[in-house]
């Protein structure tokens, strides 16, 4: 490695999963890498959870919001964060014990690549999986590559570098929920850099099926796949999606009898000025091969 164990920051952002971080926490004493820093910022739980960090986990650093601010509450941990790299956990996920190990032997490798996303797997099916791949550290043979598209992250594992991560504004307070993994895609695609995928760098997940039934999930999807292309697609593909999206609010909400696509349209309108001073077109090579599922906003309720 060019710099030799360079310091590692975990951050998580928790709201009211106690239970679900004590034992992230628990699983993250297990990696096997050092030095490691892990942050833990509390979106103003009201279960005990910031009191258990403060008692359980004295070596936390817990940052405490008084309200809940949504995603923008991570972006308080990511500016905090003194690693070179920053591994992005939810409250209910963990990296797995070699994963950390293994993501700076690759970052140190590539100076270009931008981020390393894991390999986000179900946690409900850890006992049969944690051993695969934990024998190995080949990792030549296993990152994803594409040449006729460009991939994003999923939040719930997922390396960057810290100087990247900031100079490209974290993630978009704005959007509150959702999308902002994609979002923070544009621009580090548009940044020169690259985000590649790798199948033995692994972290689990605790998949929930809460959010489907919550009207949060469909409604900030729908919002925010609005702002997703005023902020980053070329004038021209800004404007065929959002007619292809007013299009689906009123088609999806007639078929699954919903008004919450039609809401989270409004919103998107009536809330644009959110977006003053935010919109960079990326190059459009970026934007066409960037795969973005505008359509799962439209599932939810199916």
């Amino acid at each position: 490695m060019k710099d030799q164990f360079p310091l590692v920051s975990i951050v998580m952002l928790a709201w009211n999963r106690k239970d679900d971080v004590r034992e992230s926490l628990m699983h993250i004493q297990e990696i096997d890498y050092t030095p490691l820093e892990v942050i833990v910022v509390d979106n103003a739980s009201t279960d005990g959870t910031p009191e258990m960090i403060e008692n359980e986990f004295p070596d936390v650093r817990l940052i405490r919001m008084f309200k809940n601010i949504g995603i923008e509450a991570y972006n308080i941990g990511f500016e905090n964060a003194k690693g070179k790299y920053i591994v992005i956990i939810d409250d209910d996920s963990f990296p797995a014990r070699h994963a950390i190990r293994r993501m700076v032997q690759v970052f140190e490798e590539d100076e270009r690549l931008g981020v390393v996303a894991f390999d986000v797997r179900n946690y409900y099916n850890y006992d049969e999986i944690k051993n695969e791949l934990e024998h190995t550290d080949e990792t030549a043979e296993v990152k994803a590559v594409a040449s006729d598209y460009l991939m994003s992250f999923n939040g719930a594992g997922v390396g960057i570098r810290k100087d990247l991560f900031k100079k490209i504004g974290y993630y978009p307070e704005e959007f509150f929920l959702y999308n902002n993994e994609m979002d923070c895609a544009f621009k580090i695609w548009d940044a020169g850099y690259r985000i590649e995928f790798y199948s033995n760098i692994v972290s689990y997940h605790k998949y929930s099926p809460k959010n489907r039934a919550s009207w949060r999930a469909p409604f900030y999807y729908t919002r925010n796949a609005f702002w997703l292309a005023w902020k980053h697609y070329p004038m021209d593909m800004a404007l065929k999606t959002t007619l292809r999206l007013i299009y689906d609010c009123f088609y999806y909400s007639m078929e699954q009898k919903t008004t919450v696509y039609l809401k989270a349209m409004w919103s998107a309108f009536s809330e644009a000025y959110k977006l003053k001073g935010k919109r960079k077109a990326v190059n459009r090579a970026i934007a066409e091969k960037l795969r973005v599922p505008f359509n799962i906003s439209f599932t939810f309720y199916r």
